[in-house]
């Protein structure tokens, strides 16, 4: 892993909102070609940003939702979802959330962020029960 305190806490951060597993098995899978940006993203965006206690991880996990909609980028979007619901964010607020986003964003960009959602949601439901 890292040799930095950035990197241990984004590390713990990054486990504590997507889960152990899902962190290990992407730094596991990480290789000299990727590492290097998996090592940056743990450390800037899951220790500075994460780590800033001034947003609580609900409301970061709101926000994350709405910008990765913005940007249609669905397999994070799906990602994100999960991590949000273990941050607390209900269904409801993530509904209203996704409606927020389509009114502002776009009406496809936000059917497709519902599909993602729902998805996610279930696979996160299913994992909960086993």
């Amino acid at each position: 892993m890292g040799n930095n305190d950035g990197f241990e806490k984004g590390f713990a951060n990054r486990k504590e909102v997507l889960g152990a597993a899902h962190v290990e098995k992407s730094w596991a899978n990480a290789d000299d070609f990727n590492r290097p940006m998996q090592k940056l993203v743990t450390e800037y965006c899951w220790g500075e940003i994460w780590g800033d206690p001034t947003l609580p991880f609900k409301t970061r996990s709101m926000l994350n939702i709405a910008m990765l909609t913005a940007l249609s980028q669905h397999h994070e979007l799906a990602v994100h979802v999960k991590g949000a619901l273990k941050n607390g964010v209900t269904k409801d607020e993530i509904r209203s959330v996704l409606m927020q986003a389509g009114v502002y964003c776009g009406v496809p960009l936000a059917l497709a962020a519902f599909r993602v959602a729902s998805d996610a949601i279930k696979a996160y439901e299913a994992e909960a029960k086993s």
